[in-house]
């Protein structure tokens, strides 16, 4: 990887290098938006703890923002070449790599006359959700779009 930027804002931060990353990660290639929710909640299943009432709100959080970022990929990014998911005590990382070099673009909501527009949604929930996003140049062409989901400790699903 040659370059990583944060995307989604000044208050977003980059959290490389600086969070321990648990050994559990479920890594696969292309697939679709339903094999990697699967994939996500078969890594959170498996992290210590038990479950606390805020589970399912941020499992669905996570599940929501690999859902976007792998549909994102699929329709915006030349496919999915990657999905990672790793899961650590207090969040889960989602990694989506893709073909394409360009960077997301937030789409404007609300059209010309004022309705609120239908689709272009996604990377805005993935900014809205995530507590840090980081995008990185792949060395071989493509990037990878890191989002960090904060969980409450112990959420499994």
């Amino acid at each position: 990887m040659e370059e990583e930027r944060g995307m989604c804002g000044q208050d977003k931060r980059s959290a490389t290098g600086t969070v321990a990353v648990s050994p559990q990660v479920v890594s696969t290639g292309p697939g679709s938006p339903a094999d990697v929710r699967q994939a996500v909640r078969r890594a959170l299943a498996r992290r210590p703890g038990g479950r606390t009432r805020d589970d399912d709100e941020a499992v669905g959080d996570a599940l929501l923002v690999a859902s976007e970022l792998v549909t994102n990929a699929m329709l915006h990014g030349g496919g999915v070449t990657a999905f990672e998911v790793t899961p650590t005590e207090r969040e889960v990382h989602l990694s989506v790599s893709d073909r394409s070099d360009q960077l997301p673009v937030p789409v404007r909501q609300i059209d010309g006359v004022g309705r609120l527009r239908a689709g272009g949604h996604g990377w805005m929930i993935v900014c809205t959700l995530a507590s840090d996003v980081v995008i990185s140049n792949l060395r071989t062409g493509g990037k990878r779009i890191t989002a960090v989901v904060p969980l409450p400790p112990g959420a499994s699903n």
